[in-house]
């Protein structure tokens, strides 16, 4: 009996030995953001957070999914993107770039990710030609883009009186292609735009730029800029009285963390386009919870949902696919699942790369109706996910059909 027990337990050992190990997918995420300059508020360290949530919340381990990641800060040069880029998928062996806060960068990172048949998924960055003339089949655009914002905000604005228009406009990418797509919704409106001004990245000083603005006697000053730029414009138009001499200004690009930074005395009134807010319903509560409660009280921006947003639905097309390794693959994966999460519920990704979901107009609460902290928007009006993006026929995208 020993001598057969024996056998017995040798022969399984040697079958054993003969099953091949369970098959694991590896997958290695960079995300690229701005860690030190005017975006890392409403991106930087919180998208590395939100990118690990997703990887959590998927149970990527329990599925046989090893994931690791890397970040960097691309400090909003494009070279300095297009190296750090390069580096990560010819050396470190980096699937997928995430975020990219810069349109400058991000369309380079966009031409580097198709190159070399990874994938791009874009959080941060606004401007509407990564689903237009620069679309890729490697890139996903998720959050929001120009053209929604101008849809939602300068639509509102000029409907309800705004119809003459000065631009206060980020001289880069991002800052030229959301005043061409707001001044494009002003015109169609019967508006007019009587002028605009460029100022560098990371400006403090917007003296000059408000003068020229008030000179326009325009009605609405446009802000096509973002974070940094976006509160210190809104400080200094404060001091100026642009206000109380008669004119309004409209944050064409306003953040969570932007309403924070100026407080509600002074942001009171703005109102902005959104894709997230997180008091919108309690699947957004929770995750603000725990976001904030592992981010120095700090609650997630749109940026932030929908680095977490596309992580995960990324990571559904690597499961389906059992493979990261050709991105162009994972991208049609991407397109032909629903889109399905706590954060922006059903969706669809389009053949241009576009995320389709809903809008929201919001508008900054007095501090007499703010309850709580971070209790900053009121809900104007939710734009449906059919009317909210630019409609793919008109984008010109090549690899639409």
């Amino acid at each position: 009996m020993k001598k057969l027990k024996n056998m017995l337990l040798g022969a399984a050992a040697l079958t054993a030995l003969a099953l091949p190990a369970a098959a694991q997918t590896n997958v290695k995420i960079g995300i690229l953001t701005d860690m030190s300059s005017l975006y890392t508020d409403l991106a930087g360290a919180g998208s590395v957070l939100a990118a690990r949530m997703a990887v959590e919340d998927f149970g990527a381990a329990a599925k046989g999914i090893k994931v690791d990641f890397v970040s960097a800060d691309h400090q909003n040069k494009a070279d300095v993107g297009s190296n750090v880029g390069r580096q990560w998928f010819d050396v470190d062996k980096v699937d997928v770039i995430v975020d990219v806060p810069n349109s400058g960068v991000a369309l380079a990172i966009n031409e580097i990710a198709k190159d070399k048949n990874k994938v791009f998924l874009v959080s941060g960055a606004a401007s509407s030609g990564l689903t237009g003339a620069a679309c890729s089949p490697n890139t996903v655009h998720w959050t929001y883009d120009t053209w929604a914002l101008a849809n939602g905000t300068g639509s509102a604005i000029v409907k309800t009186g705004g119809d003459s228009w000065f631009f206060l406009t980020a001289d880069y990418a991002f800052g030229h292609q959301l005043e061409a797509d707001t001044a494009a919704v002003v015109n169609k409106l019967g508006g007019k735009v009587l002028g605009a001004v460029r100022h560098p990245l990371n400006a403090n000083d917007f003296s000059s730029f408000l003068l020229q603005a008030q000179s326009s006697r325009a009605k609405i000053v446009g802000l096509a800029n973002a974070g940094g730029d976006t509160v210190n414009s809104i400080k200094q138009a404060a001091e100026f009285g642009i206000v109380r001499r008669g004119q309004n200004l409209a944050g064409l690009l306003v953040f969570l963390t932007d309403v924070h930074a100026l407080g509600l005395e002074t942001a009171q009134g703005l109102i902005m386009t959104e894709a997230f807010y997180w008091d919108q319903n309690d699947a957004s509560r929770a995750f603000a919870k725990r976001f904030s409660a592992a981010n120095k009280g700090i609650h997630p921006t749109m940026v932030h949902a929908g680095v977490y947003a596309s992580v995960l639905h990324y990571l559904k097309a690597v499961e389906a696919g059992k493979s990261a390794t050709d991105g162009k693959a994972v991208v049609e994966r991407m397109k032909a699942m629903p889109t399905d999460d706590p954060l922006f519920g059903k969706g669809v990704v389009r053949k241009d790369g576009r995320k389709i979901h809903d809008m929201y107009l919001f508008e900054v609460k007095k501090p007499s109706e703010s309850k709580a902290p971070w209790d900053y928007y009121k809900l104007r009006a939710t734009i449906p996910a059919a009317e909210a993006f630019r409609p793919i026929a008109d984008g010109k995208c090549p690899i639409a059909g």
